[in-house]
C-alpha cells in the first residue's frame, strides 16, 4: 500500500540558478555649473568689450603719459598735463566752452519746456505730428545739418542774409565774426536739440496725473502758480537728466564748430575736442592729444557730480 504523504517540494538551488542579466548603468551627463554657463554665453561680449573699449582706454591712458622724442615713445609722467596748463590754446578753448555751455544749456532748457508744455495742451490738434516735427532735428546727421547751416549763414547770398535785407537791415558776416560765430554755433546746437528734450519732458509731464492739476485749480491756483509750484518740482529729475545730457554733449562739441568755422574766427569757437582733434591729426602729437581726452572726460565727470550734488541738496531742503 503506497504512502499518501505529500511530497516535500525542492527549493531550488541558488547556485545552480541562473543569473539576471546585469543592466547597464544610466550615463552620467556632466553638468556644467552656473558659473560656467554664464561665463560661456557673456565670453564673446567680454572679449568685445575688452578688444575694443577697455584696452584702448588702457592704451590712450599709458599714452597720455608719453610723448613722442627722436622717432620713440618716451615715458614722462605728469608733463603732458602739466603742460596743459601753460597751453594758451587749450585754456582758450575751456573759455569757449564755459561761455556756450552757460549760455545754451539754459536757454535750450527752457524752450524744450515751453515746447512740452504746448505739446502736452490737450486742444492742440494733431500733436503726434507735431512731436514728430520737433524731434527730427535729433535723427539728423550732424555733419548734414551743420553743412546746411553753413549754407543759411553764408555771408554772400545765404538765406539768413536774404531775409535781413528784405527786413531793409544789412548783411550780417556771420562765420567770420568772433561774437557772430559763436551766436550761430549756439544756434544751431540749441536747434538741433531743442526737440530732442522737449520730447523727454513731455513724457515726465504726462507721467503727472491729472488729478495734481485738479488739485491745485480747487486751491485756487492760476496756471502760472500750478505749474511752477506743482508741475515742476515733480519734473525735476527729468530737467536734471536733460541738463546733464546737455552738458556732457556741449563739452564733447565737435561737429557743428569744426563743419562751421574750424574753431575760428582767432579761435573764438575752439572747443577742447576741436583742439583735441588738431593736436593729434594735424600735428601729430598724440600723446598730449591723449592727455587733453583724459582731462576732458574729468571735466564732464566732476560737472556731472557737481549737478547731482546740487539736485541732492535741493531734494534734501
Amino acid at each position: 500500500m503506497t504512502s499518501s504523504l505529500p511530497v516535500p517540494l525542492r527549493k531550488p538551488d541558488r547556485a545552480s540558478a541562473p543569473a539576471p542579466a546585469p543592466v547597464a548603468a544610466p550615463a552620467r551627463r556632466r553638468r556644467r555649473s552656473p558659473r560656467t554657463a554664464a561665463w560661456l554665453f557673456a565670453g564673446p561680449t567680454a572679449a568685445l568689450f575688452t578688444a575694443f573699449f577697455a584696452y584702448p582706454l588702457a592704451a590712450s591712458l599709458y599714452q597720455s603719459l608719453t610723448a613722442r622724442r627722436d622717432g620713440t615713445d618716451v615715458f614722462v609722467g605728469l608733463d603732458q598735463y602739466r603742460r596743459m596748463l601753460h597751453d594758451p590754446a587749450f585754456l582758450h578753448s575751456l573759455a569757449n566752452t564755459g561761455l556756450i555751455l552757460a549760455v545754451q544749456v539754459p536757454v535750450m532748457i527752457g524752450l524744450a519746456l515751453v515746447l512740452a508744455v504746448l505739446l502736452n495742451q490737450s486742444w492742440l490738434r494733431f500733436r503726434a505730428g507735431w512731436r514728430a516735427v520737433f524731434f527730427l532735428p535729433a535723427i539728423t546727421t550732424l555733419v548734414a545739418y551743420a553743412v546746411v547751416f553753413q549754407v543759411l549763414l553764408r555771408t554772400d547770398g545765404g538765406l539768413a542774409n536774404q531775409l535781413l535785407q528784405a527786413l531793409g537791415a544789412g548783411p550780417v558776416d556771420w562765420l567770420n565774426s568772433s561774437t557772430w560765430a559763436r551766436i550761430s554755433l549756439i544756434g544751431s546746437v540749441t536747434w538741433r536739440w531743442t526737440g530732442y528734450n522737449a520730447v523727454i519732458l513731455l513724457a515726465g509731464l504726462q507721467a503727472i496725473g491729472r488729478d495734481q492739476y485738479e488739485a491745485a485749480a480747487l486751491d485756487g491756483a492760476g496756471t502760472a502758480r500750478t505749474y511752477t509750484g506743482v508741475i515742476l518740482p515733480q519734473l525735476r529729475p527729468v530737467v536734471l537728466f536733460c541738463v546733464i545730457t546737455s552738458t556732457i554733449g556741449t563739452l564733447q562739441l565737435f561737429d557743428e564748430n569744426y563743419v562751421l568755422t574750424r574753431g575760428g574766427p582767432g579761435d573764438a569757437t575752439l572747443t577742447p575736442v576741436v583742439y583735441l582733434y588738431k593736436v593729434g591729426f594735424q600735428q601729430l602729437d598724440f600723446g598730449y592729444a591723449a592727455a587733453i581726452a583724459w582731462v576732458v572726460v574729468l571735466i564732464i565727470a566732476a560737472v556731472s557730480l557737481l549737478q547731482f550734488r546740487l539736485y541732492g541738496r535741493e531734494r534734501r531742503r
